[in-house]
C-alpha cells in the first residue's frame, strides 16, 4: 500500500492507494486563509502544510480503516510548486518512510494530475491524448506508460495557464478567489455569445498545439474597463470567457488526437472541474469518435490521492526508489512521473569526493 503526499500549492493531501485502488484520501484546503489577498500567499501556504500534514494523513488512514504499520512506500510531490510547500511535504515524507522503514519515491505533479484518472477509470490506454488544464499549467501531452515512458509534450501554454487566467479575470470582475469556481458560477445565468473574445493561437500559422491565454485575459480586461461607470454585465462577461477558454482547449485536443490516431483523451487538473470544459469536451469527442475520460470533481483539484497513485504505478513497474538526499525541485520539467532531484549542495559534494 502507497500512502502518497502532496503539498504543493494550498492543499495539503494525503491518499492511500493499492493495485490501483483507492483506500481512503483526505484534504485540507488554506484557501480561506489566501482569499482576502486575491491569491496564494506562499509563506501563509508553508505554515498551514506545518499544521496539517499529520492529521490529515491519519485522517487518510481512518478513511481507508487502516493502520501507519500497512503503508509499505511512501510517495510524495517534488515538484513543481511553492519551495516552502514542497519543503514541508517532503521533509514529512521523508520522516514516514525512515521511521517506517519503507521505500520512498518522489512524483511530478502534473504526473499525479494524469494518474488520479486511473482511481476512477482504470489503467490509461496505451497512448492516451492528455490535456492538464490547472491553475499554473496548460499542457497537451502524449503519453504511453505512466510509469515508465518519457512523456511527449505537443503543446504547453507560452504565458498565462488556463487558470490564471480565469483568476485574474475573476478579480477584474470583482468576483472572490479562487476565480475558476467563481467565473462558472457567474456564467450559469450569461449569453455565451455575448461578447467575442478572441481565440487565441487558433489562427492557420499559429502554434497547433500551443497555448496563449495572455491576450484573452486583457480583452476581458478591457472589455470590464469600457463598462466603468456603468454597471457591468458580469454574467455574460464570465459566460463569454468560459466559452473562449473551452473553445481552444477542447478544440486543439480533438485536433491533436485525429492526428496522431489517438482514441481516448484524458482531460485532468483543476479547471478539468469547469462545466463548460467539461460539456464541450463531451461534445466534441463524441462527434468525433473519442473516447473522453475526466475524473470526478473531487480528483482534480490537488489530492494526495492522486500521487499515491503514481506511486503505486512506480511500485508495481519496479521503479528505483528515491535516493536518501532525494530535494525538490519548484519549476520541474514533465519528463517522467518519477521525479527524483538531488539537493545542489548533495551534488556539489559528490563531484567534489569523485
Amino acid at each position: 500500500m502507497v500512502l502518497g503526499i502532496e503539498s504543493s500549492c494550498d492543499e495539503t493531501g494525503a491518499g492511500l492507494v493499492r493495485d490501483g485502488k483507492l483506500l481512503g484520501h483526505a484534504v485540507a484546503s488554506s484557501m480561506d486563509e489566501h482569499a482576502r489577498y486575491g491569491g496564494v500567499v506562499p509563506e501563509i501556504a508553508a505554515r498551514a502544510h506545518v499544521h496539517s500534514l499529520t492529521p490529515v494523513v491519519r485522517r487518510a488512514l481512518d478513511d481507508a480503516g487502516l493502520t501507519m504499520s500497512d503503508i509499505g512506500a511512501v510517495a510524495v510531490t517534488t515538484g513543481p510548486g511553492l519551495s516552502g510547500a514542497l519543503q514541508v511535504g517532503l521533509a514529512g515524507a521523508k520522516g514516514l518512510a525512515y521511521g517506517l522503514g519503507v521505500p520512498l519515491y518522489g512524483v511530478h505533479h502534473l504526473a499525479g494530475h494524469v494518474a488520479a484518472d486511473t482511481l476512477e477509470h482504470g489503467p490509461l490506454p496505451d497512448p492516451c491524448m492528455v490535456l492538464i488544464v490547472s491553475g499554473g499549467h496548460t499542457s497537451l501531452l502524449l503519453v504511453r506508460d505512466l510509469a515508465r515512458d518519457p512523456i511527449v509534450h505537443l503543446g504547453d501554454t507560452l504565458d498565462d495557464a488556463a487558470g490564471e487566467c480565469f483568476d485574474k479575470v475573476a478579480r477584474v470582475f470583482g468576483l472572490p478567489y479562487p476565480g475558476g469556481p467563481a467565473i462558472d458560477r457567474a456564467a450559469r445565468e450569461g449569453d455565451p455569445k455575448a461578447v467575442a473574445f478572441p481565440r487565441p493561437l487558433t489562427g492557420p500559422r499559429d502554434d497547433p498545439y500551443g497555448f496563449s491565454f495572455s491576450g484573452l485575459k486583457t480583452a476581458a480586461a478591457r472589455w470590464a474597463e469600457r463598462h466603468s461607470g456603468g454597471e457591468l454585465p458580469v454574467a455574460d462577461g464570465a459566460a463569454s470567457l468560459q466559452e473562449a477558454v473551452a473553445d481552444v482547449l477542447t478544440r486543439k485536443a480533438v485536433a491533436a488526437c485525429k492526428e496522431h490516431g489517438v482514441g481516448t483523451l484524458v482531460v485532468v487538473g483543476g479547471v478539468a472541474a469547469n462545466s463548460r470544459v467539461r460539456s464541450l469536451a463531451e461534445e466534441r469527442c463524441q462527434a468525433a469518435g473519442i473516447t473522453l475520460r475526466v475524473p470526478p470533481l473531487r480528483l482534480c483539484t490537488d489530492n494526495g490521492a492522486m500521487i499515491a497513485a503514481v506511486g503505486d504505478l512506480l511500485v508495481r513497474a519496479g521503479a528505483e526508489p528515491a535516493p536518501l538526499d532525494l530535494s525538490i525541485d519548484p519549476s520541474a520539467p514533465l519528463e517522467y512521473a518519477a521525479l527524483h532531484p538531488v539537493a545542489r549542495a548533495a551534488r556539489a559534494a559528490a563531484a567534489t569526493a569523485a
